[in-house]
């Protein structure tokens, strides 16, 4: 659920200055800085603009561009697909099967639990969940104008999931995990709603190598899904930590140095830090598994 990292806004009030020089670990900063961002974003969708737009409507974003073709969004609410702020196309990827539960992780305006409500049919249940009001509010107007049924919104933080243990079939998320400051909590919590033999398959932003300090504290890169971004060796060893198997990292789209210059513009960083960046982040599909045994 990435923003356009270009049209990042400058935040202003109390959760932009208490992010101001945020921490990696400063849970409490982030969210704020992500919460407002994407309530903004809400309204915005809601309002008929959108943070983030195709190639062929003059915004060239790097990170959301070119996700869903028209096939997909046909017959959703135009407020869906505004506020539509990935950085791939889970949906697509997670190879959804009729009467399947999925669970959408940061779900924002709804497009992908919609899709996924599609691809899973009346037999099957698609939830979402989001921490956010607006977004909640934006996805529950979709859901009533698509008439889905068989979906369900949730408030909650990805930190601690609001749904039972083997809860669910599959697990989606469209870069959203590199948004929290506890991603290990996360892939815990994920582990544990799914059920054994249950599928990860989320798209996201991941790092290829070591990154400057700066971009970590960043609090726009962090709205943006790339300060918070993990490095893939390290998504694999927290996916290995809480229990995951068979798990692969795919490169969706490599961002070069042109690339880099946009997402980091709205942060103002210095030449020679965005050089660094080119061809250090990536979107990426992970995948991984939850064993039949559930790991015991």
């Amino acid at each position: 659920m990435c923003p356009s990292t270009a049209r990042l806004m400058r935040f202003e009030g109390n959760a932009a200055a208490a992010a101001s020089d945020m921490a990696p670990d400063d849970g409490e900063g982030i969210r704020a800085v992500v919460r407002e961002h994407y309530a903004k974003a809400a309204r915005d969708a809601a309002g008929g603009s959108t943070a983030c737009c195709g190639s062929d409507c003059g915004c060239s974003d790097p990170v959301t561009r070119d996700l869903y073709d028209a096939s997909q969004t046909e017959g959703l609410p135009e407020t869906a697909v505004l506020a539509s702020l990935g950085c791939g196309n889970p949906t697509l990827l997670a190879e959804l099967r009729e009467g399947e539960t999925v669970l959408d992780l940061g779900s924002g305006g709804g497009i992908d639990v919609l899709l996924s409500a599609r691809r899973v049919g009346p037999t099957g249940f698609a939830y979402g969940i989001d921490m956010t009001d607006e977004m909640l509010a934006l996805a529950r107007e979709n859901q009533r104008k698509a008439g889905a049924t068989n979906v369900e919104f949730r408030k909650g933080e990805i930190e601690a999931i609001p749904l039972p243990a083997a809860a669910v079939d599959v697990i989606i998320s469209n870069c959203v995990i590199n948004l929290s400051a506890d991603k290990r909590r996360v892939l815990a919590e994920a582990y544990r709603v799914l059920k054994p033999g249950g599928r990860f398959a989320v798209s996201d932003i991941v790092v290829r190598r070591e990154i400057p300090e700066a971009i970590r504290r960043d609090a726009e890169l962090w709205a943006g899904c790339v300060a918070g971004a993990l490095e893939e060796w390290t998504y694999r060893g927290l996916l290995r930590e809480v229990g995951f198997t068979d798990i692969e990292v795919v490169p969706t789209r490599v961002y070069s140095g042109d690339d880099a210059r946009e997402i980091a513009s709205g942060a103002g960083l210095d030449a020679d830090t965005v050089a660094v960046l080119d061809g250090a982040f990536m979107s990426a599909f992970v995948r991984a598994n939850k064993p039949l045994d559930g790991g015991k």
